[in-house]
């Protein structure tokens, strides 16, 4: 690295942390990317990696395939483990021991996991769907247990592995179940002898009242109504209060208490902010929000720090949602902020969030969308939610990929990505291989 020359350190690759490094390009400063894994995850399409219909590779490009035209910024993999405001210098850690990267601007932009509110050994049984690891493992929890019901002769036990529950009836719960329906419905229709897949059981649960609480009462009536012509079961105002390998407990609004077996469940209830928050605020002052998001300042600086910027899910300003689109612009304006100083202006300016609207697909050709009071459902939904997501997947082939296969699930039955083992069916229950 070049002496003299401003060091820009980004942490995380995903939305806010990619977006803010190619925002740089060209710009007179030295950027490195650090983070635990070596691709860009297109968070929002996880769930069709998780029921087949894409492959790993359409949603998490390379990191450094990105960035490979842009000789200002480089990639170190490695897991943050410190930050030190006072020196400038933030650790990382991998395999092959600790690198330090000192920094003169910092982006620390790590993202959130699940949330299960206390409760973390639910995630044992009910994985979240947050990571490419989740989502792997999903999928192999879901083909699996369709193969599992093919073996199983008890019918109590085989009703057991063809009833999937979903926890969190957001947008993430919500696309996952009309995934589901559609696959069990269609796509694995005659695949097997011993069972018939269109007998499986979708339950979508939520505490709260409605489904998709973030969008319009009229556009989550529209949204219940295609779920439910889908064969899927909805559950309102109900609270999960235990899991373990055979089901679920659940609580109604009326404080009873019930039981839903089920082998596979999918934890989308909730997020919380990643552990580095709470580390900046041990190292840097910084204040918590409630799901342990940073504090920040109007221009997404931390108080007393104006060299450190904390952009996307880990943010807390102004009661901003963790969405993909949030978090795209405040790393472009994090770094927008830092080119203006390299510039010689160093007056901050206060990060304006651009509502672009939400969407959500709910089945394949049909999908929902708001913005301000324009709302649109059915295939004109779906039309705007496919050229959104082509715009924004990052990669001509992820493009290309996506779109071959959405061709294919829109005219036709096929899922190609259903590879399963038995190890990812039973996944973190999963007892130490025997050989032979």
């Amino acid at each position: 690295m070049a002496v003299g020359v401003h060091r820009v350190v980004i942490v995380g690759s995903g939305f806010a942390g990619l977006f803010a490094a190619r925002r740089l390009e060209g710009a007179p400063c030295e950027v490195t990317v650090v983070d635990r894994r070596t691709y860009h995850l297109f968070q929002p399409l996880l769930y069709q990696v998780a029921t087949g219909i894409l492959s790993e590779g359409d949603v998490a490009p390379p990191t450094r395939e990105v960035l490979r035209r842009q000789p200002n910024a480089r990639v170190v993999l490695g897991e943050v483990v410190d930050v030190d405001a006072a020196a400038r210098v933030v650790t990382a850690r991998s395999p092959v021991g600790e690198t330090a990267l000192g920094y003169d601007s910092l982006i620390v932009a790590a993202g959130s996991a699940p949330s299960y509110f206390g409760h973390d050994e639910f995630a044992v049984h009910a994985p979240g769907l947050k990571s490419l690891d989740d989502a792997l493992e999903v999928r192999g929890r879901i083909f699996g247990a369709f193969e599992m019901a093919e073996s199983e002769p008890d019918p109590e036990r085989r009703a057991a592995w063809l009833t999937f529950a979903l926890v969190g009836a957001g947008p993430t719960g919500v696309e996952l179940a009309g995934q589901i329906a559609e696959l069990s419905r269609q796509s694995l229709r005659g695949r097997y002898r011993a069972i018939d897949p269109a007998t499986a059981r979708i339950v979508l649960l939520d505490g709260a009242p409605r489904i998709l609480p973030a969008f319009d009462e009229r556009l989550s009536a529209r949204a219940a109504d295609r779920l439910r012509e889908l064969g899927v079961e909805i559950e309102p105002s109900a609270m999960v209060v235990g899991v373990d390998a055979d089901g679920i407990d659940v609580q109604g609004s009326d404080g009873a208490r019930r039981r839903l077996v089920t082998r596979t469940k999918v934890w989308s209830a909730g997020v919380q902010a990643s552990p580095l928050g709470a580390l900046l605020a041990r190292r840097a002052g910084a204040a918590l929000g409630r799901h342990g998001q940073v504090e920040v300042e109007p221009d997404c600086t931390l108080p007393g720090h104006p060299e450190i910027f904390v952009v996307g899910d880990l943010m807390s300003l102004d009661g901003l949602p963790g969405l993909a689109e949030v978090a795209m612009q405040s790393g472009l304006h994090a770094a927008s902020e830092i080119d203006r100083r390299l510039g010689g202006d160093p007056r901050p300016r206060r990060f304006q969030y651009r509502d672009l609207g939400s969407l959500a697909a709910i089945s394949r050709g049909y999908a929902i969308g708001q913005r301000g009071r324009v709302q649109v459902w059915g295939r004109p939904g779906w039309v705007i939610w496919l050229t959104v997501h082509l715009v924004f997947l990052t990669g001509f082939k992820s493009r290309v990929a996506a779109l071959f296969h959405w061709v294919f699930s829109l005219f036709g039955r096929a899922r190609y990505e259903q590879s399963t083992t038995l190890r990812q069916v039973t996944a973190r229950t999963a007892s130490p291989s025997r050989p032979g």
